[in-house]
C-alpha cells in the first residue's frame, strides 16, 4: 500500500527558504524552493544529501527535489536483481505524488545511467536531461575494473574499499581543501545499507551499455559533463553521448574528478544553469 509521511519543515538550506521532508510509497525525499521543478538523482553509496552545494544554490530559482535512490538512504531496497526500469519507476511514482508534469533531470553517475532512463521511457515528463560523470560503452578494462569492484561486494563495503573509493575519487592523500567534501562523502559510504548497495552496484556495474543505440531517441536537450580527470566517467563517454543524443552537449570541467558536485559545485551549478535556461530561452522562442 501506498502511504507518505511527512516530517515537517525545517530551514536546513538557507534562512529564506524551507526544506520538505517527506516519505512516499518508502521513497525519501527533499524539496526545497519554488517554480519549475528541478530534480536531483545521487549515485551509487550516496544518499540526497549528497546534493547539499546545488540545493543551496539553486532553490532560490526552482523546486529543488532530491531523493533517496532505491537501497540508499532511507528508502526502500530495490529487487534483489533490479533492473534500470524499477529505479525509473520509483521516480516516476515520485513526480507523480509531488504533482510534477515537467522537470530539468538532472543525475550523477549511477543517477545519470537513471535520469537518462527516466527520460528514454517517460519524455513528456521531462523538459531536460543533465547526465554528470555518467558511465557509457566502457572500454574492457575499464569493465573488468568494475566488474572485480562489483565481485567483491560479496564480503560487504569494507573499510579498504571505501578508502580506495575514497583515493579514487579525491586522490590520495586527499588534498586539503578537499578535506571536508572528502569526509562528508567517507560518512555517507560508512552508513550506507550493504544490501541496497551491493544490488545497486552490481547493476551499475553492468549497465553502461543499457543506452547504446538508444541516445538517438533522446527527445529533450540533454548535457553530458564530467571531470577532465574522471578516468572511468571518462571525457571521451560523455563526448560519445552528446554525439549520439539528437539535441546532446557535452562538457568538460578542468581538472576535476568524479566527485565535481562537490568538490566544484560552483562550477557544476554555474554549468547547469546556463544549460537550463538557455533550454528554456529556446523554449520561449519556440512557442512565440
Amino acid at each position: 500500500m501506498k502511504h507518505e509521511t511527512q516530517t515537517g519543515q525545517a530551514t536546513t538550506h538557507s534562512t529564506t527558504h524551507s526544506t520538505i521532508d517527506g516519505t512516499f510509497d518508502g521513497t525519501a525525499y527533499s524539496v526545497a524552493g519554488e517554480g519549475e521543478a528541478l530534480i536531483l538523482i545521487h549515485g551509487v553509496g550516496m544518499n540526497r544529501r549528497v546534493w547539499e552545494p546545488q540545493v543551496e544554490a539553486l532553490q532560490g530559482q526552482f523546486r529543488v527535489v532530491s531523493y533517496d535512490m532505491l537501497g540508499h538512504g532511507a528508502s526502500r531496497l530495490p529487487a534483489a536483481s533490479p533492473q534500470l526500469e524499477e529505479y525509473a519507476a520509483q521516480l516516476l511514482a515520485l513526480v507523480d505524488h509531488l504533482d510534477i508534469e515537467t522537470a530539468h533531470v538532472v543525475g550523477h553517475s549511477m543517477g545519470s545511467l537513471v535520469a537518462l532512463e527516466f527520460a528514454l521511457r517517460y519524455p513528456s515528463r521531462v523538459a531536460s536531461v543533465a547526465a554528470l560523470n555518467a558511465v557509457y560503452d566502457r572500454t574492457p578494462a575499464q569493465r573488468s575494473a568494475v566488474m572485480q569492484r562489483a565481485a567483491s561486494l560479496n564480503g560487504g563495503l569494507d573499510q579498504p574499499s571505501i578508502d580506495a573509493t575514497i583515493a579514487r575519487w579525491f586522490d590520495d592523500p586527499v588534498p586539503g581543501h578537499l578535506a571536508k567534501a572528502a569526509q562528508m562523502v567517507r560518512s555517507l559510504l560508512e552508513s550506507v545499507d550493504l544490501e541496497g548497495y551491493a544490488r545497486t552496484y552490481r547493476l551499475f556495474a553492468s549497465s553502461d551499455q543499457a543506452h547504446v543505440g538508444r541516445l538517438t531517441q533522446l527527445a529533450m536537450p540533454a548535457l553530458f559533463m564530467t571531470g577532465e580527470c574522471d578516468p572511468n566517467s571518462s571525457p571521451a563517454m560523455s563526448e560519445s553521448m552528446a554525439a549520439a543524443a539528437p539535441l546532446g552537449r557535452a562538457e568538460i570541467i578542468a581538472s576535476e574528478r568524479h566527485m565535481m558536485n562537490v568538490t566544484a559545485p560552483s562550477i557544476v551549478n554555474q554549468r547547469l544553469l546556463r544549460f537550463i535556461r538557455n533550454v528554456n530561452r529556446v523554449s520561449r522562442g519556440a512557442a512565440s
